[in-house]
């Protein structure tokens, strides 16, 4: 078990939160910026470590910049990527081009141009056939 506060407490929360506790390795280093705690974890945990769109990582940066307050230091996180844990980029997203589009309201917004096989993919459904209902009428 570690030694500091700080890194005790992170090792606690992250154990609780993965699936593979045994695997959770925290390391502290002390340099000119503060406390730093580097985090290793399982790669199939590293989802849950982060959250969606980062926000578990954010909370526990914060958890740690209160542990940190109590002992008068700056404490930061960093949360190492494990070996073939960093995801490749999908064919779908570099191949689709993005156009700007003005909203009603004047603000831009980005679109996704689809292929002509994606669009109409719905033909076969009961969306696609709504639609093409709609279309017979007009």
């Amino acid at each position: 078990m570690a030694e500091y506060q700080d890194e005790q407490f992170l090792e606690y929360v992250v154990k609780s939160i993965v699936d593979n506790p045994e695997d959770v390795q925290v390391s502290r280093q002390i340099d000119e910026m503060g406390v730093l705690l580097t985090l290793k974890v399982n790669s199939k945990d590293m989802g849950q470590v982060v959250g969606r769109q980062g926000s578990t990582a954010k909370a526990i940066r914060s958890l740690l910049k209160i542990v940190g307050i109590k002992s008068n230091a700056r404490v930061n996180l960093k949360i190492e990527e494990p070996e073939g844990g960093r995801r490749a980029p999908s064919k779908e997203r570099e191949e689709r081009p993005y156009r700007r589009e003005e909203s009603s309201a004047g603000l831009s917004t980005n679109k996704v141009e689809k292929p002509e096989s994606e669009v109409d993919t719905l033909s076969g459904t009961a969306v696609g056939k709504v639609i093409d209902d709609i279309k017979k009428d007009l």
